[in-house]
């Protein structure tokens, strides 16, 4: 990969990172023992990362200790991820701040109770789907190979 391929790609991510802005309810989806699951999640951005709490007598906690590969999804935009679990929500200052901020009902019912655990998604592939002068287009970040793609679909 090319200096030139590599600055459009991070100019691109981080073009896209500042579009999400500092969170949104997403829904995540998670699988283990060949059961796949889907729920509302609030999930907000921190430096690339992806971060939402739950509580650890859940399902979504056992499928994501299990298979930590997940998939976070809003309007056109879909993320896969690794997830990892970081702890107790309150123990991080990062997520307790932009939570609470952008979460304040979430945060103050669920936050502080001791079963709550914090996860960081961190992506691998996004995709996005953008419609331009009624023409659609598959926007893709590959992460892992630092690569990006703007395509126009023409289905067949």
């Amino acid at each position: 990969m090319d200096i030139m391929e590599r600055e459009l790609f991070e100019k691109k991510l981080t073009g896209f990172f500042e579009e999400f802005g500092s969170g949104r309810t997403m829904v995540l989806s998670t699988a283990a023992g060949g059961r796949v699951s889907s729920r509302m999640m609030s999930v907000v951005l921190i430096d690339g990362g992806f971060f939402f709490q739950t509580d650890t007598q859940l399902r979504k906690y056992a499928q994501l200790t299990d298979n930590p590969r997940a998939a976070l999804c809003i309007d056109n935009i879909q993320i896969e991820g690794e997830c990892r679990e970081l702890g107790h929500p309150l123990g991080n200052e990062s997520f307790r701040r932009a939570f609470k901020e952008r979460f304040k009902g979430s945060f103050d019912a669920y936050t502080s109770l001791g079963n709550e655990r914090l996860f960081r998604l961190e992506p691998v592939y996004i995709e996005r789907w953008v419609y331009r002068d009624g023409l659609p287009f598959i926007e893709v970040f590959d992460i892992e190979s630092r690569t990006y793609s703007f395509t126009q679909y023409e289905g067949r």
